[in-house]
């Protein structure tokens, strides 16, 4: 399901039973700022289903377009390292739609489009930002995105029970069975990519078997 027309293809995964669509805006976490807001401000406006952006929202009024377009949640990565403040006032002021996105790569959290690695651990980073207000994490390995291996179970696992909020694993899913382990795991949702527009996982099938997560 590869396209140029970017709504065209949200559109189809609605059809096809997603309970929430995640996108990434690939331009704006390179450059630092979005870069593609008229396409997701478009597809904001055509879904029925919850949306949830992130890549490159490193300013409050950043944050407020994409809330007054539609968008359900907005993830925070970059900023949340550099900026804790920014964070601390966008949880206060939009509480349950504010998402800080951990990515992985050697046991240290990576910025900047996964350009730049820092020291911080992700289960400390974890907890400081649960401490600022933050409600909902997104978990990725760096080094299993896009691979079409396996999800780093035991890295999940090890955030999911250290921490007490939700947690969405991300990276390496690559069949149904992953999915389900996920969940064992205590996840509170999973992110698919690759695997879906590979044909690797049917959409249909997994919600069927795993759940909407």
């Amino acid at each position: 399901m590869f396209s140029d027309n970017p709504v065209d293809v949200a559109l189809q995964w609605q059809s096809a039973g997603a309970p929430r669509l995640h996108v990434v805006d690939l331009d704006g976490a390179a450059c630092g700022e979005i870069y593609n807001l008229d396409i997701i401000q478009q597809i904001a406006s055509a879904m029925l289903i919850p949306v949830q952006v992130g890549g490159g929202i490193r300013r409050m009024q950043t944050i407020e377009k994409l809330l007054r377009a539609g968008v359900e949640r907005v993830i925070l990565g970059t900023v949340a390292v550099e900026d804790p403040d920014l964070v601390q006032q966008a949880c206060r002021i939009y509480r349950e739609s504010i998402i800080v996105s951990i990515d992985a790569r050697g046991g240290h959290v990576a910025t900047r489009g996964w350009r730049q690695e820092t020291k911080l651990k992700p289960i400390e980073f974890a907890k400081s930002m649960g401490q600022l207000g933050v409600k909902r994490f997104i978990y990725t390995d760096i080094a299993r995105d896009g691979t079409l291996t396996e999800p780093n179970f035991s890295a999940i696992f090890e955030m999911v029970t250290a921490i007490k909020q939700p947690v969405i694993a991300s990276g390496g899913i690559s069949s149904v069975n992953h999915l389900k382990m996920l969940l064992q795991l205590g996840v509170s949702g999973a992110i698919i990519g690759k695997a879906l527009y590979s044909g690797l996982i049917n959409l249909k099938q997994a919600i069927a078997e795993a759940g909407q997560g």
